[in-house]
């Protein structure tokens, strides 16, 4: 068993929110961090602010295989192994089915669906050569239950949540993790995603009040990271104590 200071870990969506925080927590324990997202000046300045730590960062979309395999290939470049991939990038716009909000719902589909496809892709083949790997999404409370307002969202978690399984079914004997991370309400910029901006401002209000942190988060990542070779956490869900979905 690797520690967490000898893995070298991609993280995608890591400009902010629980990429961030767990880019922060991973670096304290040493970890070998390649990050990246669409906001390269926000990689910039979380790699400047932990400058002992071994962090690269590069500019990358997840719904561009090109952008996801460049991630992959620069890890592989330079370590030689890819340990563990952490898709992290999503989005949350809701509103109901009714609204027809057609360009929405597609950039779920990209972005949560395929952004996720896109890293599996990326690393995969590395994985299978290595006999060793874990991948890691981040799914959500959503992916488990269904509510009004948000049929889009959830039915893109539920894939994730099946494409994981399905990762982990095909992968198992290859000695490849595979694990999703299912968050309850979390204060990130997760809400800027909500058109509506009096809906979106009201959760991001009810979410700082009563929701977690992505420092929470991030310790459940890394929880999942940390587990011997034997072990395999498959699902963590993770909701504030409060909250009744």
């Amino acid at each position: 068993m690797k520690k967490i200071a000898e893995k070298v870990i991609i993280i995608m969506g890591a400009s902010s929110g629980i990429g961030e925080a767990t880019t922060t927590l991973l670096a304290e324990h040493g970890a070998k961090l390649i990050i990246a997202a669409r906001r390269e000046e926000r990689l910039k300045a979380l790699k400047e602010s932990i400058p002992e730590a071994a962090i690269d960062y590069l500019k990358a979309d997840v719904r561009k295989i090109e952008d996801v395999q460049k991630v992959a290939d620069f890890a592989l470049e330079k370590y030689g192994r890819i340990d563990v991939l952490y898709n992290n990038a999503g989005v949350m716009p809701t509103g109901a089915l009714s609204e027809n909000r057609r360009e929405e719902w597609q950039q779920m589909l990209d972005i949560n669906i395929m952004g996720v496809l896109n890293g599996i892709s990326a690393v995969l083949p590395t994985m299978i050569k290595q006999k060793s790997g874990h991948i890691i999404s981040t799914d959500s409370v959503a992916g488990h239950v269904v509510y009004p307002d948000s049929a889009v969202y959830c039915g893109t978690k539920f894939a994730v949540r099946t494409i994981m399984e399905g990762l982990r079914q095909e992968q198992r004997l290859n000695n490849i993790k595979s694990t999703i991370i299912s968050p309850g309400a979390v204060a990130t910029e997760l809400y800027h995603t909500i058109s509506d901006k009096k809906v979106a401002l009201a959760l991001h209000e009810d979410q700082k009040e009563n929701g977690l942190t992505s420092e929470d988060i991030a310790q459940a990542v890394l929880f999942a990271i940390d587990t011997p070779d034997r072990m395999s956490v498959s699902n963590m869900i993770i909701r504030p104590t409060s909250q009744s979905v």
